[in-house]
């Protein structure tokens, strides 16, 4: 059950329209803090939550006054990555709830009974992608623990994983997430946004349905974009998400696409253009979170808030197409014309080549054997690497996180070892599925079964 205020705001986003806020990097940028403001981290702007708080709080009050009715923390860079290179990772919590406790103080100034203010915690995606091997899941999946506890303590009432780059990335801030609830025992909404790139897919080239397909299942509250584009280029990715996506919509555009000028980057897009597209995308795809990214002011916002006040989200009929998913692309369970076909010869105790390759260590002939199987027209790709006297772990983690980037096909993890599975989920940054889940010892504590449910379930 989410505290009160949370739940407040899954309900404004699901029947109405809530207004969030815009840019913040520009924002600090124009308010000109000093090196020492930064405490000699230059551009680190979170360390401005402890250092110059007014800074921070004034910024809120500039977007509250022109008509947000939620605003995001100054703790978009407080990741891992991001800190570790000043140095400071160690801050990672003392900086995520400090600018926590920054927003909540403004956002309750503009708090009433009719008119709530919230408080969404910025999650950022840090700088590391994982499943470019950058660094390891489980790393980052602890760091986004430590800096959604700091969000939580700070009094925010919604995790807001933004501009997500890398699906296995976004899986790793919505664990991290969900583990801090519970070692804080509260549960809070998360909402999650990624980026699609002008190329129409993320950065790493998962398209839309992918990117649905893979979060949707992890029981997230709210799903959108936001970075990279206008909305003019978000329009054909918000309509699949309308279609076929039961969960409130988030926009949150750049103001344009940024025009390169002799004084930097210009996001072209004004206020009143930007008010206009938020009310379209209001009234052809239900949106429900609506506000701005870069190059965005408080002018835009209080355009966007004008312009949407009262107006009802109308959502078009909703399609239900479940399935599994690649980093790459959604694949739907119901094939139509055929059956669902799974490649096994990926699977070291069904194919001798695949075998031989394994053992050796030969990577490269192990995904050959896997896209020969694309090519036959597999929609799956089963992997087994159980081997007597080998490290099952080690070896689904090397194949694995080399063909989740030379497959478009969803994989099907084949093991009856926890630990196995658990190692080769932890390269997916798509949906995969998991096979050999059995009864054989029972469904005990000590079981199998239960020791492998939780994995799947996380």
């Amino acid at each position: 059950m989410y505290p009160t205020k949370s739940k407040l705001l899954i309900d404004a986003i699901t029947n109405g329209v809530v207004v969030a806020d815009g840019a913040m990097g520009t924002m600090i940028q124009a308010a000109a803090p000093s090196l020492a403001d930064f405490e000699g981290h230059e551009g680190c702007n979170e360390v401005l939550n402890v250092t110059r708080k007014d800074i921070i709080a004034d910024i809120h009050r500039a977007y509250l006054s022109a008509g947000s009715q939620a605003i995001e923390t100054n703790t978009f860079g407080a990741n891992l990555a991001n800190l570790a290179e000043y140095g400071i990772e160690g801050r990672i919590e003392e900086l995520a709830e400090a600018g926590a406790q920054i927003a909540r103080a403004v956002a309750d100034e503009f708090d009433t009974p009719d008119e709530p203010r919230w408080v969404l915690g910025s999650v950022g995606p840090g700088t590391k992608l994982p499943t470019l091997l950058h660094t390891e899941y489980r790393t980052l999946r602890d760091a986004y623990q430590t800096q959604t506890r700091g969000l939580i303590r700070g009094g925010c009432d919604a995790i807001l994983i933004e501009t997500a780059q890398d699906l296995l990335q976004a899986k790793a801030a919505i664990v991290g997430a969900k583990r801090a609830m519970t070692q804080l025992e509260i549960k809070l909404p998360i909402v999650v946004s990624v980026t699609i790139e002008t190329t129409g897919t993320m950065l790493l080239g998962s398209e839309i349905g992918a990117a649905l397909t893979a979060l949707s299942a992890l029981g997230i509250d709210a799903i959108g974009l936001n970075c990279a584009t206008g909305p003019t280029e978000m329009s054909e990715h918000l309509r699949y998400l309308a279609k076929f996506s039961k969960l409130p919509l988030v926009v949150m555009p750049n103001a344009g696409l940024p025009i390169l000028t002799s004084d930097g980057a210009h996001y072209p897009l004004t206020d009143v253009e930007l008010a206009s597209a938020q009310q379209q995308f209001i009234k052809e795809y239900g949106a429900g979170l609506v506000g701005g990214c870069c190059g965005t002011t408080p002018a835009h916002i209080r355009a966007l808030a004008t312009a949407v006040k009262g107006q009802t989200p109308k959502r078009p009929t909703w399609v239900d197409e479940p399935g599994l998913a690649s980093l790459y692309q959604h694949q739907p369970f119901d094939q139509t014309m055929t059956y669902l076909s799974i490649g096994e010869r990926t699977n070291a105790n069904g194919s001798k080549a695949f075998r031989d390759a394994l053992l050796s260590q030969n990577w490269d002939e192990c995904i050959e054997i896997a896209k020969s199987q694309t090519r036959e027209g597999a929609h799956t790709l089963d992997v087994c690497v159980d081997y007597v006297g080998r490290d099952g772990a080690r070896d689904m983690r090397d194949f694995v996180s080399r063909l989740v980037t030379a497959t478009t096909l969803p994989i099907v993890l084949d093991s009856t070892e926890p630990g196995v599975l658990e190692a080769g989920l932890e390269c997916i940054g798509g949906r995969a599925m998991i096979n050999s889940v059995n009864y054989e010892d029972g469904d005990g504590p000590t079981s199998r079964f239960a020791k492998i449910m939780p994995i799947v379930k996380e």
